[in-house]
């Protein structure tokens, strides 16, 4: 006799909130002892000589070096960010209005370990966060934390070229336990590393990696997500001892890939896209490499170095949860020339059936009921969406408001989808819409390219007074989270 109860709607102590990354948000890169950050040297190019295209990437250390010869006179807009570390209580108090369960941010690598490889922490790097934290629960609102997100320490890409090299393995427990140990009390919910995959197509964002430093571009990337994977387990063996009570996850750029036609060659080069994206959480969810990634391995002459007991680690301290960024979907085809055409984040073809943001970026609400069903499908564990939004251009009337509907819109019709994975079964636990509040984007650099439900008064040369405004959305977002997502 079946005695489970099934869910509808959204559970009680459901965790909304929003999403946002020390590097795009902070400022203050050089304040207080922090070291510079892979982000640091990204610089800004607009949109009419880039089109959509994303660039961020550094390749060779010859640039690195012309970048850090420059100085801050270059527009670094990640190195401003939006002030947040000294804006911090007016930010928190406006999430917390909107009634916040939980806040996404990421510490600042580089701010707590300057070098990364420093033997000690950074006492004042320590302290910001503390009050950060502090003043998240003085509002009731549980922080969600990111160890990694896109802020590898310059000086290890400089002097080991990234997570080529085995001793970032190291540092990165050092940090991960300097910080479990510091925090334990304040921060319930981890995640290891942001958008592990990002990698395969940022070696440098993703993994530090310098391409001109390395023979085989693809070796030296799949090698670094082995020390990555192995670092992400040892990280989730220590916050289990450190913090019992606390739960840590894994984070994956969610790329659902559908066939362009029902011809078996689309169908295949589908299923064969998607096991690259799932590669990521196989490993970390169910604690081993894969087969078809050995076979691909094979096929491409990509040989990893692992060490008596790597595997050990990954499969006794898998996550406790898969968290994951949606924003898009992808469609695969068989055909060569078809892969020519442009669509989306990375690569693939136009889906007919679905408009297109500002950026491109094609807008699929019910592709994220499919992904979240299929994800829970595949690992039976909690699901947690980390990351979804439009970025978009807002216009600021004459009378002060901003109407974006677009954004009501968007955000409305993926809840909807969410409610219906949970009445499908799917056990998701939270839901932090990125961007909550404007921010430099990550793989833009802009500032035009908004998805808060805050305005900041700041454009992509930095010229503003970074005076927060309320967006209609703001209250929009404010009654979805106090009818616990029944009122949309």
């Amino acid at each position: 006799m079946m005695t489970n109860k099934k869910q509808t709607g959204f559970p009680e102590g459901f965790l909304w909130g929003g999403a946002t990354a020390a590097n795009q948000l902070e400022g203050a890169y050089n304040v207080d002892g922090k070291g510079l950050s892979i982000f640091d040297m990204v610089t800004f190019v607009p949109k009419e000589q880039r089109g959509n295209d994303i660039e961020m990437d550094v390749k060779s250390l010859k640039e690195l070096e012309e970048l850090l010869a420059q100085g801050d006179e270059e527009n670094f807009p990640k190195r401003r960010g939006i002030d947040f570390y000294n804006r911090y209580k007016e930010d928190i108090a406006l999430f917390a209005e909107m009634g916040f369960k939980t806040f996404r941010m990421s510490i600042s690598w580089a701010r707590i370990f300057p070098n990364g490889d420093d033997l000690t922490p950074n006492e004042e790097g320590l302290v910001f966060y503390d009050k950060v934290f502090d003043e998240l629960s003085k509002y009731g609102i549980e922080p969600l934390v990111t160890l990694s997100h896109y802020e590898i320490p310059l000086h290890l890409v400089r002097k080991y070229n990234g997570w080529t090299d085995r001793r970032l393995v190291e540092f990165f427990v050092r940090y991960a336990e300097t910080v479990f140990d510091h925090y334990k009390g304040k921060v319930k919910y981890w995640l290891t590393f942001n958008e592990i995959n990002i990698s395969q197509f940022s070696p440098y964002i993703g993994s530090g990696i310098l391409v001109d430093q390395v023979e085989h571009v693809e070796q030296a990337v799949y090698q670094a997500l082995h020390h990555q994977f192995v670092a992400s387990a040892r990280a989730v063996k220590l916050c289990h001892e450190i913090m019992p009570e606390a739960k840590i996850g894994c984070m994956l750029a969610r790329m659902e890939v559908y066939p362009e036609t029902c011809h078996p060659d689309d169908v295949l080069v589908a299923l064969e896209e998607d096991q690259k994206n799932l590669f990521f959480t196989d490993v970390q969810v169910r604690g081993a490499y894969p087969s078809y990634m050995l076979s691909y391995f094979e096929k491409n002459n990509i040989k990893i170095e692992m060490l008596p007991g790597d595997e050990e680690i990954l499969l006794q301290h898998p996550v406790d949860f898969l968290s994951f960024s949606y924003y898009m979907t992808q469609v695969a085809s068989g055909n060569p020339d078809k892969l020519k055409q442009k669509g989306n984040f990375s690569s693939g073809i136009i889906n007919p059936y679905l408009k297109s943001s500002d950026w491109g970026w094609q807008i699929d609400p019910k592709g994220l009921r499919i992904t979240l069903k299929k994800l829970y499908d595949r690992y039976q564990v909690p699901l947690f969406i980390v990351e979804n939004g439009l970025g978009a251009y807002d216009k600021v009337e004459e009378d002060g408001s901003i109407n974006d509907d677009y954004r009501i819109d968007y955000h409305r019709a993926h809840i909807e989808q969410m409610k219906e994975a949970i009445n499908d079964g799917v056990d998701l636990i939270g839901y932090t819409s990125w961007g909550c509040i404007d921010l430099i984007s990550a793989g833009t650099s802009e500032m035009s390219k908004r998805y808060g439900f805050i305005y900041v008064d700041q454009d992509d040369y930095g010229n503003g007074s970074l005076e927060r405004k309320k967006k209609k959305s703001f209250d929009w977002y404010k009654e979805v989270i106090r009818s616990n997502g029944t009122n949309l």
